[in-house]
């Protein structure tokens, strides 16, 4: 049996970039026979960014909905918030004894938040890594997929595991392994860069359907007249499309860019309706687990944290002992 763990940050609702590049791969490997799945809510990550509470429970909400709406199976699997298992906090601390201030100081997410969003620069986030950490050791995790810029984090993950593992002679953590899909290893966003909530340049397919329109609308485009040819290799917009089409739609809107007559608001039309069309039915199941009063929600992570807690306990227990905190 292979034990897949993915968290997303409750610094915002899922955005595409969320959805192409953690949800639906993990999703997917759920759904594999002999896989059991832990996916959470990091809702404790979130607090480097986000500070306003009523803004972080609403987030947490849209993140749960996300998760139910995509098909997620919690008779199988395992969906719970970060902050209700204080095993994730517990463990931080014993792995940041574990932890050489040299690796925090070249983790490349760190040095490029701080570089991109000034005034960021955190003990909390400078930590981030160990939590992570604590985050995938705590639940004995074999595979985490991630997209190509945590792939550092996990290579860290491992270290700190081995670190201590030899410590005490014992296998006391499992060592994960990243597992990245090359073909979606980062989602570009409307500018873009990396699709990122950070950097507020990220597309929420959950929007209403004008809403969305003017979101797609923004994508960043070059100055080629409409009438003239365009390159679909550096075009945001194509790149976007073909993430989410079948190879027959991606042809047609590749000849269409190279023949010319074909201008970017048409692609981002198309882009649109593709949104609009492949997740109506997300979409949907979305603003109906959404809708005030709707307790589903509640119970489901209720039900979720029960069930990690029974794992992480006993991960805990082990480092206790061997610590000597028992």
């Amino acid at each position: 049996m292979s034990r897949i763990l993915t968290g997303i940050q409750s610094s915002g609702r899922p955005h595409l970039g969320n959805i192409l590049g953690a949800i639906l791969p993990a999703i997917q490997l759920s759904q594999q026979a002999g896989n059991e799945s832990f996916l959470f809510i990091a809702d404790l990550h979130s607090l480097t960014t986000l500070k306003e509470g009523d803004t972080r429970r609403e987030f947490i909400r849209a993140i749960a909905a996300t998760w139910l709406a995509f098909g997620y199976d919690t008779t199988r699997n395992t969906l719970w918030r970060q902050s209700r298992v204080p095993e994730h906090t517990e463990l931080a601390w014993y792995l940041n004894c574990f932890t050489p201030m040299a690796m925090l100081q070249n983790a490349t997410s760190y040095k490029d938040k701080v570089e991109k969003v000034p005034g960021s620069g955190s003990a909390g986030l400078f930590t981030y890594p160990v939590l992570q950490a604590a985050d995938i050791l705590l639940y004995d995790t074999n595979l985490v997929p991630v997209g190509k810029d945590q792939r550092q984090h996990i290579e860290m993950t491992r270290d700190i595991a081995s670190s201590v593992n030899r410590q005490y002679g014992e296998d006391i953590f499992v060592l994960p392994e990243a597992r990245i899909d090359e073909r979606i290893m980062t989602i570009p966003g409307i500018d873009g860069a990396k699709m990122s909530k950070s950097y507020n340049n990220y597309i929420d397919i959950f929007l209403p359907a004008n809403d969305l329109y003017k979101v797609v609308k923004k994508i960043v485009s070059d100055s080629t007249p409409l009438e003239e040819p365009k390159n679909p290799a550096t075009d945001i917009t194509f790149q976007l499309y073909a993430l989410l089409a079948t190879d027959e739609q991606v042809a047609d809107m590749r000849q269409k860019y190279e023949a010319g007559g074909y201008g970017y608001g048409h692609a981002k039309k198309e882009l649109y309706e593709l949104i609009v069309q492949r997740f109506a039915d997300q979409r949907e199941r979305f603003n109906e687990l959404m809708t005030e009063g709707n307790p589903e929600l509640e119970h489901e992570l209720r039900a979720g944290e029960e069930k990690a807690r029974a794992v992480a306990s006993q991960t805990i227990e082990r480092v206790r002992r061997v610590m000597g905190f028992n």
